[in-house]
């Protein structure tokens, strides 16, 4: 039996699904949906711009989430919440495949990316408070992208890493974005994660190991944090 596109990528991804396994580590918590889609029968993934109202990262783009909330049953729910808040996307609209390997960000908030199914058909309704624009890009940009580039990063006491930067040419919206960040680190691990290929530039992973070593990485992390607190 061949596979769809749709199927195939959901096998892989929860092969890497880690459920609750980093949910005890003593840091604030946070999730982001990443939500994927099929169009012209290619994987697309959605992206948000964070409103110019916002203080902190105002016109960055992001994915929606944002901090755990003490109702939230847990990383998915937290996801989704923000989801509906900031995009008008209805829980029953996303079907979850998956959590990642969480990353630390900049306030030492633990994040997490939950992997969602959406219909290509779904109308985002930003909460204009939150979101500015909403935009989508073929996931296989993140393995070989025509415009990126990277920066080894180092917060004082930390372990360096590469920064991701791409630039993307929405034919739709006739704009740039630019996707960097934490934001980047989590689309070119989901981009590894289903195709299973080398990209085009430098990453951080053992690619035959992947969740081992994306794993490893974050318990590195996690334990420069644990001395600052």
């Amino acid at each position: 039996m061949v596979m769809n596109v749709k199927d195939k990528a959901k096998l892989r991804l929860k092969k890497l699904d880690v459920g609750n396994r980093f949910s005890n580590l003593p840091l604030p918590k946070a999730s982001v949906l990443i939500p994927l889609m099929v169009k012209y029968g290619k994987l697309y993934v959605l992206f948000t711009v964070r409103s110019m109202k916002l203080r902190r990262s105002p016109g960055e783009v992001c994915f929606p989430g944002g901090r755990s909330d003490p109702t939230d049953r847990d990383e998915i729910a937290t996801a989704l919440r923000e989801a509906k808040e900031e995009v008008g996307l209805h829980p029953e609209q996303a079907d979850v495949v998956c959590s990642l390997v969480p990353a630390i960000d900049k306030t030492n908030s633990l994040v997490t990316p939950v992997v969602a199914f959406i219909e290509d058909t779904f109308h985002a309704c930003p909460n204009p408070e939150e979101v500015s624009d909403v935009f989508s890009v073929p996931l296989e940009y993140f393995i070989s992208p025509s415009k990126y580039t990277s920066m080894p990063f180092q917060r004082m006491g930390e372990v360096p890493f590469l920064m991701h930067s791409f630039e993307y040419d929405d034919p739709e919206q006739k704009t740039s974005f630019r996707i960097w960040g934490l934001t980047a680190h989590f689309v070119v691990f989901l981009a590894l994660a289903v195709f299973r290929q080398k990209p085009t530039f430098q990453v951080q992973y053992d690619l035959d190991n992947l969740i081992s070593s994306a794993e490893k990485n974050l318990m590195e992390l996690y334990n420069v944090a644990k001395s600052k607190l």
